[in-house]
């Protein structure tokens, strides 16, 4: 576990890092239901995610408010990834990450992906939003490099996994994610596209 990790980014901005088993203060919950959540309808009980407590959190505070926000779990050995979207009831599902029970996936590259017995530990970056007004500062890299260093860290080297949708690919592939597969649907969210990036002490990249 990470106990609170501060660093100071610049005059007035701090960046903060957490968990798993620790506890954001609820003003990281709003910044996460602003972004994410409260743009497609969604109640501010979606904010939060059942799995929240074995995740290690990111974000970044502009004068003790967070306005950058982010997380990433280890996902289980018994797991390919399919999860709920919410804590709330009746939930709709994020899908399954085909490498992880799937060989011979290929990504937008023409890379092959490490095969299903060789990819793990495998990690998912979730719940990343920046609050309009506060984009464009280069928050959002800093609060996913933290998230990738923070896995590499607890987890050793791993194979990063996300689901990206349309508007953030191309800020996920100025990070060196790449991805893979056909876009799919994640009801009540929109078009989502999987991509992937094998995570090691150097495989962090800065600016957004």
């Amino acid at each position: 576990m990470f106990k609170d990790a501060i660093r100071q980014i610049m005059e007035g901005a701090v960046l903060h890092s957490i968990g798993p088993n620790g506890t954001p203060s609820e003003s990281y919950y709003i910044a996460r239901f602003k972004t994410l959540r409260e743009p497609l309808g969604f109640p501010i009980s979606a904010a939060k995610l059942p799995d929240d407590k074995q995740a290690i959190h990111a974000w970044v505070e502009e004068n003790n408010k967070p306005v950058s926000v982010g997380r990433i779990h280890l996902i289980p050995e018994d797991s390919s990834g399919s999860c709920s979207d919410t804590s709330d009831a009746n939930s709709t599902s994020c899908p399954d990450f085909l490498p992880l029970n799937q060989e011979g996936c290929i990504d937008s590259l023409g890379n092959i992906l490490p095969n299903f017995n060789s990819i793990r530990p495998a990690v998912q970056i979730r719940q990343m939003g920046t609050i309009i007004g506060y984009q464009r500062k280069g928050y959002a890299s800093l609060v996913l490099n933290e998230l990738e260093k923070s896995a590499v860290k607890l987890w050793g080297s791993c194979t990063g996994l996300l689901q990206a949708r349309r508007a953030a690919i191309p800020f996920y592939e100025s990070q060196g994610w790449v991805s893979f597969g056909e876009e799919y649907m994640i009801d009540g969210i929109g078009p989502h596209i999987s991509m992937w990036k094998p995570l090691t002490n150097n495989s962090q990249k800065g600016g957004e």
